[in-house]
């Protein structure tokens, strides 16, 4: 008998608006890196949406972007390349 695994569902409907949290080293070009990145995965990226914050101690910056998702390949690759990204340290 062969039994088959069900269909995984997501539990994100696309598209949907999808927020992002990228951490980094507050560097010149942090923000224009990731803003790049986002433009590569969604054309329509607004970047008046971005959300910055400051570490405490100032040394860290913390970037919330919010694409449009279309599926979980677009997420998936978007978060390997932020991920590979030599700015960036942690995507969440």
């Amino acid at each position: 008998m062969n039994i088959t695994d069900p269909p995984k569902e997501s539990l994100i409907e696309y598209p949907s608006q999808f927020p992002i949290k990228v951490m980094g080293a507050k560097v010149d070009g942090f923000v224009h890196a990731v803003t790049q990145i986002a433009k590569q995965f969604d054309p329509a990226f607004d970047a008046s949406s971005i959300e910055l914050r400051d570490s405490k101690a100032g040394n860290y910056l913390g970037i919330t972007i919010t694409i449009t998702a279309t599926s979980r390949e677009q997420l998936d690759e978007l978060y390997r390349t932020l991920s590979t990204h030599p700015m960036v340290k942690v995507v969440l």
